[in-house]
């Protein structure tokens, strides 16, 4: 982390922030018996590496897992057995991951502060992306963290598909981070099916979406071959 982003940082530790991370998951594309961020993944389940990232980073917010009920004793297990000791709020999901985030807002009564939401099953976010959708939320109401389209692109209309200019297109992650009370706002709104993560709820509801770099080690868990990848992605950081 460069010193101007550190320097920016001591601002913002002054005031307080959350990271909501939603669990989910079923583990049904993982072939698995277990919810996919229960995984095991360098020896310790993959949501314990995302908690890590978060607690890691100079922000180092205060922490809400959102799980469903029929885990929480799962996870308190896994914490025993791994001696697992970050600090943090675990509540109860909802029937959709729109209710899931609310639930967790609901818990924050501290005005004016930074939240960030982010997918329980990416566990190799970078602390220094998590620190920088922070300033950005700071400064602008949202952070939202994505990546250009290494691929080529295509839209199918009917039976038409069309190419599309794939620099115009960005492939949304998680952390998205917002102020309180743009976050709070938006999700006062009745859910819609088409709400498929925090950004399409707080746009619909007017809030202007910046978006900042990720990075393309930022994956989603969601395939058995994802387990393997992540795995071959720690390796490699822990002899650069």
């Amino acid at each position: 982390m460069d010193s101007n982003l550190t320097s920016q940082l001591s601002h913002l530790i002054s005031k307080k922030t959350y990271a909501v991370i939603v669990a989910g998951g079923s583990g049904t594309r993982m072939q698995s018996v277990l919810p996919k961020q229960f995984l095991e993944l360098h020896g310790k389940p993959v949501l314990m590496h995302t908690l890590e990232a978060f607690e890691n980073s100079t922000s180092s917010p205060q922490l809400i897992l959102v799980l469903h009920a029929h885990y929480h004793e799962v996870w308190k297990e896994l914490c025993a057995v791994h001696n697992f000791a970050i600090k943090h709020t675990l509540i109860s999901g909802g029937d959709t991951r729109f209710h899931s985030v609310k639930n967790a807002i609901d818990q924050i009564t501290d005005k004016d502060v930074l939240i960030a939401v982010h997918d329980a099953v990416r566990p190799l976010i970078s602390p220094a992306v998590i620190d920088e959708a922070y300033l950005c939320a700071e400064k602008h109401g949202s952070a939202v963290v994505a990546v250009k389209s290494r691929d080529s692109v295509r839209q199918l209309t009917g039976k038409v598909s069309q190419s599309l200019n794939r620099d115009g297109i960005y492939l949304v992650q998680t952390p998205q981070t917002f102020q309180s009370a743009l976050l709070k706002q938006a999700y006062e709104q009745p859910y819609d099916p088409k709400f498929t993560d925090d950004a399409s709820v707080a746009e619909q509801s007017g809030v202007q979406i910046q978006l900042i770099e990720g990075n393309y080690t930022n994956i989603k868990i969601t395939f058995p071959e994802d387990i393997t990848i992540a795995e071959a992605l720690i390796n490699k950081k822990a002899t650069v």
